[in-house]
């Protein structure tokens, strides 16, 4: 579905994506998980067209990134962003209308009617009846499950989710991921998820790929990237790893404690007189 070739990228002389090279197949999903600045959003956002590589290349279904056009991308691929709506006035229903745009002529006029699209997916995120509401009136919660019905509404072939879970309580988290799941496993999705949780990353992963300064450190099943000994080197605090008593996929458990690297700064610093 997707091919990542030797992908680089830098902002300001800072090197932000190094060398990276991984591919992803169709109906899959791969969880992308690093430190905070490690490289993870921007990643996505060259995955998505949003942002081009200074070098190497992006392919999907075997058909070179930029030689899309914005809209046949948008037709084939959907972002949801961790704060993906302003909370403003549009409806719920225009909102998931909005999904539609790829598709529509420039008079905003399609061919066939998906008035029962936008219900079925109302319906399916348990947002009918808030259908007429505008989206200031919604908590957040509610407005990240109309973000996902407007990209629902796409019908993408590919999702790209950056960080989607990060303002939400854990029982929105596990409604998120969950409807995620059943609309992949429904219509044969392919996902790419950029997820700061890994605990979430392993439930809801079938890979996951470990990025650290901008370049792969490990990619393979939770299993293989939540190493112990590799997440204490990359995110300098040492977990506990245990398998999920129902799911058996690895869990962190985190120990309190003064990470290494801030020990060995607050030892050189002078007193203060």
């Amino acid at each position: 579905m997707i091919e990542v070739n030797r992908l680089s990228k830098s902002f300001d002389g800072r090197t932000v994506v190094n060398d990276v090279s991984f591919a992803v197949d169709e109906g899959e999903t791969l969880g992308i998980i690093g430190p905070n600045g490690s490289g993870k959003s921007t990643l996505l956002k060259l995955i998505s067209g949003v942002d081009h590589p200074d070098s190497g290349d992006i392919r999907m279904l075997g058909k070179p990134l930029k030689a899309y056009s914005r809209k046949e991308l948008a037709r084939m691929l959907a972002v949801l962003q961790q704060d993906a709506l302003p909370p403003v006035g549009f409806t719920v229903r225009e909102v998931l209308e909005m999904g539609r745009f790829p598709f529509q002529n420039w008079l905003g006029e399609e061919a066939d009617d998906k008035s029962g699209l936008i219900d079925g997916i109302l319906d399916h995120l348990r947002l009918t009846p808030f259908a007429s509401r505008t989206l200031e009136y919604l908590s957040g919660g509610e407005r990240q499950r109309v973000a996902l019905g407007k990209v629902m509404a796409q019908q993408p072939r590919l999702l790209l989710l950056d960080e989607p879970t990060t303002y939400l309580d854990i029982g929105y988290q596990m409604q998120m991921m969950d409807t995620v799941r059943r609309w992949q496993s429904e219509e044969k999705l392919t996902v790419v998820a950029v997820l700061h949780d890994l605990n979430l990353a392993a439930q809801y992963c079938n890979r996951l790929l470990l990025i650290h300064q901008g370049r792969i450190v490990k990619i393979g099943t939770p299993w293989e990237v939540l190493d112990r000994a590799l997440i204490k080197e990359v995110y300098e605090t040492e977990p506990i790893v245990t398998a999920h008593p129902v799911t058996g996929v690895p869990q962190l458990l985190l120990q309190p404690g003064e990470p290494a690297a801030y020990r060995t700064v607050s030892k050189t610093r002078e007193p203060v007189s």
